[in-house]
């Protein structure tokens, strides 16, 4: 993860592969706490495509600044799939992006509601590349090791990976 050093691979693909379709970006972080951000940012230029990003932290924030259902938050709790999706989603909105970037789970040391550290989603939707066909969104589930350092990082670079997939 290169979210540390200014314009690394991952994130210079994402934003490169975004204005090269003319896409804008918008992030929706939890465990990562604004690294995914931070890292597109670093990158020259990422003002041209990032919009922005909101760090929900809280379950709360995720219903009330992300639009995640009320009710899958209080059956599932916020580390899951579908919570993933609706977060990307849901940063859509918020910051009238065209693809959103989201990160939920377990970055440690302790369990969070019966999950284990390093259970982590991400998750991204953007546009399908033919014209008029929506919009796709793709939830990956990792199960990171190491401290929480290496899992927020290991976050950070799989939500980039997927979205450079995406793009």
């Amino acid at each position: 993860m290169s979210a540390g050093r200014a314009g690394g691979a991952a994130e210079s693909r994402v934003l490169a592969a975004a204005a090269a379709r003319g896409l804008t970006v918008g992030v929706a972080e939890s465990l990562t706490g604004g690294l995914v951000a931070a890292a597109l940012v670093g990158v020259p230029g990422a003002s041209a495509v990032l919009r922005g990003g909101v760090v929900a932290y809280a379950t709360d924030l995720k219903a009330a600044l992300l639009g995640v259902d009320a009710d899958l938050l209080a059956a599932r709790g916020a580390v899951d799939p579908d919570v993933a999706a609706q977060m990307a989603l849901g940063i859509r909105r918020a910051t009238g992006a065209d693809v959103g970037l989201a990160t939920t789970g377990v970055a440690g040391p302790d369990p969070q509601d019966g999950h284990p550290p390093g259970l982590v989603y991400v998750a991204v939707a953007a546009p399908r590349p033919a014209a008029g066909a929506g919009v796709e969104v793709v939830t990956r589930r990792l199960d990171l090791t190491g401290d929480r350092p290496a899992v927020r990082a290991g976050a950070v670079a799989a939500v980039l990976a997927l979205a450079v997939e995406m793009l």
